[in-house]
């Protein structure tokens, strides 16, 4: 059983990939300028959660995902928004369980790449997590909080009553509660909450400690 500082049971941190982790926007976008033989820069970042911005349906967007997902293998590189693996890193060594928690199987006939290419992307970013859930219900797995920008996530979240920290995309800026705009402000939130409890927790500051660096990086780009 797990057990750290007289505390029972870690606090569980149901954390969402796309948008959240990884930058699905930016990389989604170099798919779908290729494939619409468009100029990236008519495709805006800020953009709805249905794309309306980018001149795309319903059903141009299934089939942009399929070609980005089975044919271009979007999901190994992917960026990764700046500052989540240390921030994950630091709340992982202070005792939060990091669950991963995505809705990536959205494809039919793509589980297996969509699998295997998220697992690849952690790896390659050394981001921590002591497991893993693909799911698209997310009010059934069980966390004491989670990090979502969809949404859909954010209000089935919220009304099965749970803790669910916002994090900041154009298409979520109506919502209110717990919000983030970055990473550090995700760490903080989630410290206040595990204290609160479980009591105090130790976290270590950012900059005195490894990060995702204690690990050895793969070279990118000739680096």
């Amino acid at each position: 059983m797990w057990q750290s500082q007289g505390v029972s049971r870690p606090f569980v941190l149901g954390v969402d990939l796309d948008g959240v982790v990884a930058d699905y926007t930016l990389g989604f976008r170099d798919v779908a300028a290729e494939v619409l033989d468009r100029d990236p820069e008519t495709l805006p970042i800020e953009r709805s959660w249905d794309f309306k911005e980018w001149g795309i349906d319903k059903a141009d967007f299934d089939r942009l995902h399929e070609i980005a997902v089975n044919e271009r293998r979007m999901l190994r590189d992917l960026p990764m928004i700046e500052g989540s693996d240390d921030a994950l890193w630091r709340l992982s060594d202070a005792g939060i369980w990091i669950r991963v928690v995505t809705h990536r199987l959205y494809v039919n006939w793509g589980h297996a790449a969509a699998i295997s290419d998220t697992v690849t992307w952690l790896d390659d970013h050394r981001i921590p997590y002591r497991d893993i859930c693909f799911l698209g219900a997310k009010p059934e797995v069980e966390a004491d909080c989670y990090i979502d920008d969809a949404p859909h996530n954010i209000d089935a979240l919220r009304r099965a009553g749970n803790d669910v920290i916002v994090f900041e995309q154009p298409y979520n800026r109506e919502y209110g509660g717990l919000r983030a705009a970055d990473w550090s402000e995700v760490e903080e939130i989630v410290v206040e909450l595990a204290a609160a409890l479980q009591g105090a927790i130790e976290v270590q500051m950012p900059g005195l400690d490894a990060g995702s660096e204690r690990l050895t990086r793969r070279i990118r780009d000739g680096q």
